[in-house]
């Protein structure tokens, strides 16, 4: 195969992570496994929450798809697996550093993009339990969230 299609390859993992996120996010976090997840809607005193295992959750398939598609020599599962690794480190910066600012890098960005996703995100923790969310998603925001932001960023510039 050429490079191309192991490009391609890890562009849908990176894309279809979005996917499984938000179905991940929506059935299993506000599912049978909230009692982990709980602790990210009600926050308590500290750095890391029970919720931060999730990371590990997904660290583990990508891990093994890296090391058997190198020991192997299977390089789609070596495009998998970098794809979800890329999803991972850009769902790190978006969610524990640009909207939660765990660690304090992007506190007064103005981006139209960073601002809606801040937004959306506000939108799904307005709920403390594990019913009646929305916001799922990390990376893709909805329109209506970006639609906000512009008109809200028009009437300041008025």
């Amino acid at each position: 195969m050429n490079w191309f299609v192991y490009v391609g390859i890890f562009l849908a993992a990176f894309i279809i992570m979005e996917g499984i996120t938000w179905l991940t996010h929506k059935y299993i976090m506000h599912g049978f496994l909230w009692l982990l997840h709980e602790d990210h809607h009600q926050p308590k005193p500290g750095l890391f929450e029970k919720n931060d295992s999730f990371f590990i959750i997904f660290a583990v398939p990508t891990f093994f798809s890296l090391l058997f598609g190198t020991i192997y020599h299977v390089y789609w599962l070596m495009a998998i697996g970098f794809g979800v690794m890329a999803y991972g480190f850009a769902y790190f910066l978006v969610h524990d550093v640009i909207i939660h600012q765990r660690f304090k890098w992007f506190t007064r960005s103005d981006n139209t993009y960073i601002r809606a996703i801040r937004w959306a995100h506000k939108m799904h923790h307005k709920h403390m339990g594990r019913e009646e969310g929305e916001s799922f998603g990390m990376l893709f925001v909805h329109k209506k969230y970006l639609d906000k932001v512009r008109r809200e960023k028009k009437l300041k510039a008025v």
